[in-house]
């Protein structure tokens, strides 16, 4: 005699997660569904109030009255070879979520080229959610092969984002030093026209690292000695003031030409004039270099450095110093730069 389980069967497949926040009227945001499939793993501390009511909010009567956060984990602490995770993400009209992971996502050597571990994120977001995705860099391990996509759909072009990706060389500690067979990462941003119901394509920025490539150079001499690549997205009225504050400091940083020959006294530097002339000693020191620019309603700010902490101590002091960040969601969006 065979047992029959009592219950129905599982829907849920090996690497598939699911993320809702919704509001529970009249105005209360709720974790409304978190579901995870061996490998991925997610954890949800309990959400907090954001530190500031309103402050760096376009609206003060419709400020969020919790900011979720949530761990991306992997059992064994990275991504083995032939792994496929998918990750589906929707936040609800004014919900804030701050997505996190527990140290770089590591990518596992594979025993063939063919033989690709995959990721692919989508996150919905309503009008005026908000997203804030700093998470630790990827790690790629010597002959590994990785694909991943995050893929985030806007209600209206209203929802708001501040997302970075970036990925380092390898474990620097063993030597290695982008000694991967190929690496790829795509980020897009779509939206629904009301009229007619079709998507359409507001950003897609692409990094495509090719061992072989088109060239007769190694991988790791076509990288300039850099160990970082990184672009941060930023999209929306809550995050407006600290894309302006990106584009505002890329302006002012020193042009070929620019040089002062001493023939004219030297003004008193205001407090942050001595802040970013101290910031700029540390990115030469890291051998860190960044650009920002305008793009279709976006900034878009892309970095490099020769070593990973260059780059997190340098994204942590610039969301730190403009401070709408902090304000809005809290410290917890900083514990990956920290």
């Amino acid at each position: 005699m065979s047992f029959v389980s009592p219950f129905g069967a599982s829907t849920s497949k090996p690497g598939h997660g699911s993320i809702i926040i919704d509001i529970l009227p009249p105005d209360q945001p709720v974790l409304r569904t978190l579901s995870y499939q061996y490998p991925l793993k997610l954890v949800a501390p309990d959400p907090l109030p954001p530190p500031s009511q309103g402050s760096t909010e376009p609206n003060n009567n419709t400020t969020p009255r919790l900011v979720h956060t949530i761990f991306l984990l992997t059992y064994g602490g990275g991504i083995v070879a032939g792994d496929a995770i998918n990750l589906d993400i929707t936040l609800a009209t004014n919900t804030r979520l701050i997505l996190l992971t527990q140290g770089s996502t590591k990518i596992f050597k594979t025993p063939s080229p063919d033989l690709i571990s995959k990721q692919h994120m989508t996150v919905h977001l309503q009008r005026d959610a908000a997203l804030v995705y700093l998470p630790d860099p990827v790690q790629p391990f010597a002959q590994t092969a990785f694909s991943q996509s995050q893929i985030y759909h806007l209600e209206n072009e209203q929802g708001n984002l501040c997302v970075c990706d970036w990925v380092t060389s390898g474990r620097s500690a063993r030597g290695e030093n982008w000694d991967l067979y190929a690496y790829k990462s795509r980020n897009e941003v779509w939206t629904t026209d009301d009229a007619t119901g079709k998507k359409r394509l507001l950003l897609r920025d692409n990094l495509i690292l090719d061992k072989d490539g088109r060239t007769d150079m190694r991988l790791s001499a076509r990288m300039d000695g850099y160990a970082v690549f990184g672009t941060l997205i930023l999209r929306g009225p809550v995050f407006s003031s600290l894309s302006s504050f990106f584009i505002e400091e890329f302006e002012a940083l020193p042009r070929i030409g620019g040089r002062n020959w001493g023939d004219v006294a030297q003004p008193q530097l205001s407090l942050r004039e001595q802040r970013r002339a101290q910031r700029l000693a540390r990115e030469k020191d890291d051998r860190l270099i960044w650009s920002a620019a305008n793009v279709r309603g976006f900034v878009l700010v892309k970095f490099a450095s020769r070593e990973v902490e260059g780059s997190r101590n340098w994204l942590r002091d610039m969301i730190r110093e403009e401070a709408s960040v902090l304000e809005a969601f809290g410290e917890r969006a900083l514990l990956c730069l920290k």
